[in-house]
C-alpha cells in the first residue's frame, strides 16, 4: 500500500500537476513533501491522488489537487509572509501554505475539523500554524494586517473587511460567484485605497458556510 501510494503521489505531480503549467519550485517541493492521503479518511485513500474534490465530513470537501496547485502558484507566498486562511478543513492546504509562509492563521467553523487539522499538522511536524474555530464568513480579526488571505470555499462577493485587512502590496485569493459560474479571483492591494482584481481561472466550489447565496423568493 505504501509503495502504491508513493507511486500514485509521484504520478499526481508528474502526470497531473506539472502538465498544467505548475512550475514554481517551492510549490512543487511542498506538494512533493505533503501527501493528500495523510489528510483524508482511510476509506478514501484510493482517491487521494485523483484530480477530484474529496469529502472530509460535515458537508465539507477538499479541493482537487490541480486547483489547489494553481491557487498556490498564483498566490506566490513568500517565506517572510503571514497568511490568513479561511476554511481549514483537515489541514492539507493549510500545511502547503505553512511550508511556503512564515506564519499561517487559519479559521474553521466546524470544531471537529479544527481538531482533525491540528492533529494532522502535528503529525506532519508543522508548527508555524495557529488554528482557530469560528465564523469567518464576513470577517476575522487579526492582531495586524496580513500579507496574504486565501479562502478555500466560495463567496458570492468578497467581503470588504478582508480586503481592508491586507497590507499594501498584499493579496487575497477567493473563489467568487454562484452556482456553476465561479472564478478564482486574485485581489491585490496596490495602495491604501486601491485594489486590483485579476481572474486566475474558472471553477466551482461549495460556498463558505453562512456566506451562501440568499434564496430568491418566487411569487
Amino acid at each position: 500500500m505504501v509503495l502504491n501510494q508513493d507511486t500514485a503521489h509521484f504520478n499526481m505531480l508528474e502526470q497531473q500537476v506539472r502538465p498544467t503549467d505548475i512550475s514554481d519550485k517551492r510549490v512543487l517541493d511542498a506538494l512533493r513533501h505533503l501527501k493528500r492521503v495523510d489528510f483524508i479518511d482511510a476509506e478514501l485513500a484510493g482517491l487521494a491522488c485523483a484530480d477530484t474534490a474529496l469529502p472530509i465530513g460535515y458537508g465539507q470537501t477538499m479541493l482537487p489537487p490541480i486547483l489547489q496547485s494553481k491557487m498556490l502558484q498564483a498566490l506566490a507566498v513568500q517565506g517572510d509572509e503571514c497568511v490568513l486562511e479561511i476554511g481549514t478543513g483537515t489541514g492539507y492546504f493549510t500545511a502547503l501554505l505553512a511550508m511556503l509562509a512564515r506564519r499561517v492563521e487559519t479559521v474553521e467553523i466546524v470544531p471537529e475539523l479544527t481538531a482533525m487539522a491540528e492533529k494532522n499538522l502535528k503529525a506532519c511536524d508543522i508548527h508555524n500554524v495557529t488554528c482557530h474555530t469560528g465564523d469567518a464568513s464576513a470577517q476575522w480579526s487579526c492582531d495586524d494586517r496580513v500579507d496574504v488571505i486565501v479562502s478555500t470555499a466560495a463567496f458570492v462577493s468578497i467581503p470588504d473587511a478582508f480586503l481592508q485587512q491586507l497590507q499594501v502590496g498584499g493579496r487575497m485569493m477567493a473563489i467568487v460567484g454562484e452556482g456553476m459560474t465561479m472564478e478564482v479571483q486574485l485581489v491585490k492591494r496596490v495602495a491604501e485605497r486601491g485594489w486590483q482584481t485579476d481572474v486566475v481561472l474558472e471553477t466551482a466550489a461549495p460556498a463558505v458556510i453562512n456566506a451562501e447565496p440568499k434564496p430568491e423568493f418566487e411569487f
